[in-house]
């Protein structure tokens, strides 16, 4: 599995970063603000090895994760033939407006902070990304 963590706070992208390198035969790279995950997705998408799951969160610097979720979508709309990513918003935030929002662009997941792993595998799971 190819997975990218999009995460501008360091402390929780080291958590994810460890929980997923724990998991066998898992490729992550990371990328801390939104530019950064939309220049890594374009780089997996342009070498044929685009990534299977997207752990992205919302509050970021220079564009916030729904921005890059709807960018994505948009994205993987114009490529035929290209599977959609799996992407799960993960964020401190638990107001409607950015769940519904999160939703309404076609995110897979949505897991608050802090991440309780059980929910992640289970989520993981039931999106077959584990």
């Amino acid at each position: 599995m190819k997975v990218l963590l999009v995460e501008d706070d360091f402390i929780c992208r080291k958590i994810l970063l460890t929980y997923f390198y724990k998991q066998s035969e898992c490729e992550c790279d990371v990328a801390s603000n939104g530019s950064e995950a939309i220049e890594a997705f374009m780089l997996a998408k342009e070498s044929g090895k685009p990534y299977d799951l997207i752990m992205l969160d919302i509050m970021m610097p220079e564009m916030n994760g729904q921005e890059v979720l709807k960018r994505i979508r948009v994205i993987e709309e114009s490529q035929q033939g290209l599977t959609a990513a799996r992407i799960v918003m993960t964020t401190g935030r638990t107001d409607s407006d950015n769940i519904l929002g999160a939703f309404r662009h076609q995110c897979d997941g949505y897991l608050v902070k802090p991440i309780d792993f059980d929910k992640l595998r289970e989520l993981l799971s039931e999106l077959k990304a584990e």
